[in-house]
């Protein structure tokens, strides 16, 4: 049976002001799922929420199991925040051993990544940082993993690898992606919504983003 992620019943408001009030996304394993919407729309909201570490009412399925508090969990989500998660101080052979993966195997999926395994986290561009980062999110054992914003700090060549590293990743696992460069969302995603008015907008046909409001042509 393929592993199947649903999200509904979502209610969030801050403040008096709605955030997510009328939302349904489904992803499938295999599948890259893309989450698009204007700033402050509730895209990293509604990944929180689908992760369990923000609160809200709820619905959050797998194989139509509800999970909460998905985060406690490892073998079910993985989630990617906007911001660098990793310890300056750490060494790179540290973060390695603490997440238990090779990095020589790293080095091959990205070849231009010369950095020495002794070099402190602090000590790498932002682009490199979220490179490791991203490897450490998507090498989990999770069935699901969340992105939010991974291709920002990210170079050209960069982005380029990352499209096909995670394209590769889909025999294992499902993604939910969300990024302001959403061009290159839809390079690799299999379907696609868009989060405007606290609710999710199934995308048909590319004048969809139009009519909501996202590109304008």
């Amino acid at each position: 049976m393929i592993q199947q992620l649903e999200a509904d019943g979502i209610q969030l408001q801050f403040d008096n002001r709605v955030i997510l009030s009328d939302v349904y996304l489904s992803c499938a394993k295999g599948s890259i799922i893309g989450l698009l919407g204007r700033n402050g729309s509730g895209k990293s909201c509604l990944l929180q929420v689908i992760f369990g570490s923000l609160s809200c009412e709820k619905s959050i399925r797998i194989n139509r199991v509800s999970f909460n508090e998905a985060y406690k969990n490892q073998s079910l989500i993985s989630y990617l925040p906007q911001f660098h998660f990793i310890p300056n101080s750490l060494s790179l052979k540290d973060i390695f051993d603490v997440y238990a993966l090779d990095y020589s195997i790293f080095e091959l999926q990205f070849p231009s990544f010369h950095i020495p395994i002794t070099q402190t986290f602090r000590n790498l561009s932002g682009g490199e940082k979220r490179l490791i980062e991203i490897y450490i999110i998507v090498e989990s054992t999770a069935q699901f993993a969340l992105l939010d914003e991974p291709f920002t700090f990210l170079n050209p060549i960069q982005i380029k690898s990352v499209k096909s590293y995670i394209k590769s990743k889909t025999t294992t696992k499902g993604f939910i992606i969300t990024d302001h460069l959403y061009k290159h969302i839809l390079d690799i995603s299999d379907t696609n919504y868009v989060l405007a008015n606290s609710k999710t907008h199934l995308i048909k046909q590319f004048i969809d983003f139009e009519r909501l409001g996202y590109i304008k042509t």
